[in-house]
């Protein structure tokens, strides 16, 4: 059963050699020089992994490539150690210029290639690079355009910049370090990986002081990964924040570029205690907001800093039986007003000034922009779908700018707006630019994506399944006769803070693989994910295992009341990361129901995990240790009885691969049969295209020998 014809062979090559169909899409969008340009990053074509520096002229309406890596350096593909872990906790694969800042009075940008800076002007294309202490890291232009504050090691410097490299003054702006545990200007870990704050420093408007991060991880564990296969390499040490363990001190100094000296900004005092995380900073016109949580997440603080006294004022409490939630683009600013994104009972709001304008109908995602229009913002009516609203300031009337089903985001500035627009009819994104800027006679222009055909078409149905009206996408056989039974797979991520039943095309296309294989392929998105309002999000507290395995039961059965074919007794299930908990927990759980799953770095002991995602969901070890010891995969290995097949990169260092070796040795220990695929030199998301192809086949076959009884 399926169909073995060419194309559908040839998937896994060109799913890996093509990073899934994204090399070649537009991405880091940024509106600079007053709204007149668009400047983004793109590979030259689908199946290059070497991201270049565009932009859109609005005037001419041409694309102009800016800079290309290739051909400014010898090693431009070649990132730092420091610039491979930004990449792996912002999940980017691909090489060349993954990372470049704007001014925001200058049509100029800056960014950072194998280690050296390099300044572009977005005008006339002419780049160079600039005089800098190496090798340098996150590298970001002041507003005026005048300096480039970067960091090297664990220090941050600041560059006066000349009119050619001769004129270029650098100098440290950090204060000297004695201890080899701490650096200035830098995300700690679970800032970027867990509250998309990947940066350490930020720019007054002024452009003659910098606040930024003195972290000190001297604290927080040291683990090792070492590379099995080279045994005469060292084991890299990591700073790894485990669940109920020590974070990273996190202290925010004041630096003028002037070279007085670092001032101290308190701002964790709260008067319920200190607060433990440094959520985001946002500087405004005259003083930054920082965005503050509590350890246990059930407080966010929104403060301004006095620029003057280095006093901090609260401007906004939030607080949340649960937890509450971080979400990109709030907090804002505008007219002395607070633009917040808050949970309401019945839904996500906007929110101004504490005061909600958005009615039941919307979940807001993200605040796009605020201006005298009002809030741009995303927000979803149907969790599948996420469109682009424009909510003038009293919330009456909100404007729909997005009206095909799908995902649509946006970024605008200046009244330069650019909306990309994912359906699931279409494996091309699509970016749209309207602006004040372009002639009446060309209301928008489209920035043109590079990015491969699959020719494999998703083709996926969406369902609402079972009592909770379950998201879920079921994906056939493409020469299914409607009667003959089929193996079923079940193929979720499944948890908290991530959907995959979203109206997309490519997202879709391994499930449709997996389909063509044979099988009825379900993804469902039980209690815990996103988009359906926060009391359905916050079902998952205290236990992120039995109501989320509970739900990918009850939308099995109910599919297969709807699909006869479905054959019950011939159920697989596979995940990663979450999804990869999730499979595991599946057999070990549900043996009469699940008969053979793929574990893909699956996390086993929640203990082992991350603080702010952990402790977020499950509470502190030490406060709430049942709920650590009912979600526990290795107290449950003597249950195992069906086949189980654990996939981890020993590189991990987001899910380190001691979960599954844990898991697995408690499943030795009980008698209990399974397979265990190392990969070497493998991190958290698979970026090496061999890898990415041979792991879809592995699992294939693996899935065929134990539903099917024959090898594909």
């Amino acid at each position: 059963m399926g169909r073995e014809t060419t194309l559908v062979r040839g998937f896994p090559l060109a799913y890996a050699r093509t990073q899934r169909f994204t090399l070649g899409t537009p991405r880091s969008i940024t509106v600079v020089d007053d709204g007149r340009l668009v400047a983004f990053l793109r590979s030259v074509d689908g199946i290059t992994p070497t991201l270049s520096l565009w932009v859109l002229d609005l005037s001419s309406g041409a694309e102009r490539l800016i800079a290309d890596p290739l051909s400014l350096s010898a090693d431009g593909d070649l990132p730092t150690p420091e610039e491979r872990v930004r990449r792996e906790r912002a999940r980017e694969s691909a090489g060349g210029i993954a990372q470049f800042s704007v001014a925001q009075s200058q049509p100029w940008a800056s960014f950072i290639l194998a280690g050296d800076v390099y300044i572009a002007d977005l005008r006339s294309g002419r780049t160079r690079k600039v005089a800098t202490a190496t090798p340098a890291f996150d590298a970001r232009l002041s507003p005026s355009g005048a300096h480039i504050a970067y960091t090297v090691g664990s220090t941050l410097r600041v560059t006066n910049l000349g009119a050619d490299a001769t004129d270029d003054l650098d100098k440290q702006l950090s204060p000297e370090e004695t201890t080899h545990t701490v650096s200035w200007g830098q995300a700690e870990f679970v800032a970027a990986e867990e509250m998309n704050r990947t940066r350490g420093f930020w720019w007054s408007p002024q452009g003659d002081a910098l606040v930024a991060t003195r972290v000190d991880v001297s604290s927080v564990l040291e683990w090792h990964i070492a590379d099995p296969a080279s045994p005469a390499a060292k084991p890299t040490a990591i700073r790894y924040p485990a669940a109920g363990s020590q974070n990273a001190s996190v202290a925010l100094h004041l630096l003028p570029i002037s070279g007085e000296p670092a001032q101290l900004i308190d701002w964790a005092y709260d008067i319920d205690g200190q607060l433990e995380y440094l959520a985001d900073v946002v500087w405004t016109d005259e003083n930054p907001l920082l965005v503050r949580q509590s350890r246990d997440q059930r407080l966010t603080s929104i403060v301004t800093v006095s620029m003057k006294t280095l006093t901090i004022t609260e401007l906004r409490r939030i607080t949340d039986a649960h937890w509450t939630d971080l979400h990109p683009g709030a907090p804002k600013i505008f007219n002395n007003s607070l633009y917040t994104i808050e949970d309401l009972p019945d839904r996500r709001a906007l929110c101004i000034d504490g005061r909600a304008i958005t009615d039941p109908s919307l979940n807001v995602r993200s605040i796009v922009d605020v201006d005298s229009d009002g809030a741009l913002i995303t927000a979803s009516t149907d969790s599948t779908e996420v469109h682009v609203f424009l909510v003038p300031a009293d919330g009456w009337a909100p404007k729909q700018w997005s009206s095909e089903p799908g995902v649509h985001s946006a970024v605008r500035s200046h009244g330069t707006t650019v909306v990309a627009s994912a359906t699931p009819n279409s494996p091309i994104t699509s970016f749209h630019t309207s602006s004040p800027h372009l002639p009446p006679e060309t209301p928008t222009l489209q920035i043109r994506n590079y990015c491969e055909d699959p020719w494999l078409r998703a083709d996926p149905t969406f369902l609402r399944l079972g009592e909770r009206e379950l998201a879920s996408a079921i994906f056939f056989p493409s020469d299914h006769d409607g009667v003959t039974p089929l193996p079923v797979l079940l193929d979720p991520y499944g948890g908290p803070h991530a959907q995959r039943v979203l109206k997309t095309h490519n997202p879709h296309l391994v499930s449709r693989w997996f389909a063509e294989q044979g099988y009825v392929v379900l993804v469902t998105d039980g209690r815990g994910t996103p988009g359906r309002g926060p009391a359905f999000e916050r079902e998952v507290w205290g236990d992120v295992a039995a109501p989320v395995l509970e739900d990918q039961i009850a939308a099995l059965d109910a599919a297969a009341a709807l699909y006869p074919f479905m054959d019950l007794s011939r159920v697989g299930i596979r995940g990663w990361s979450f999804g990869g908990y999730l499979a595991a927990l599946a057999v070990l759980r549900a043996p009469d129901r699940i008969h053979a799953a793929v574990a893909g770095a699956p996390v086993t002991d929640w203990a082992l995990y991350d603080t702010h995602y952990t402790e977020r969901y499950l509470g502190h070890p030490d406060d709430q240790p049942d709920h650590y010891a009912r979600t526990n995969l290795i107290n449950e290995a003597a249950e195992l009885s069906r086949p189980l097949l654990l996939i981890h990169g020993l590189a991990d260092d987001n899910v380190v691969v001691a979960h599954t070796l844990q898991l697995s040795s408690a499943l030795l220990a009980s008698g209990r049969s399974h397979q265990v695929l190392p990969l070497s030199g493998v991190t958290h998301m698979t970026p090496q295209a061999v890898v990415s192809q041979n792991l879809l086949t592995l699992q294939c076959d693996f899935l065929h020998q134990h539903l099917t009884g024959a090898q594909r």
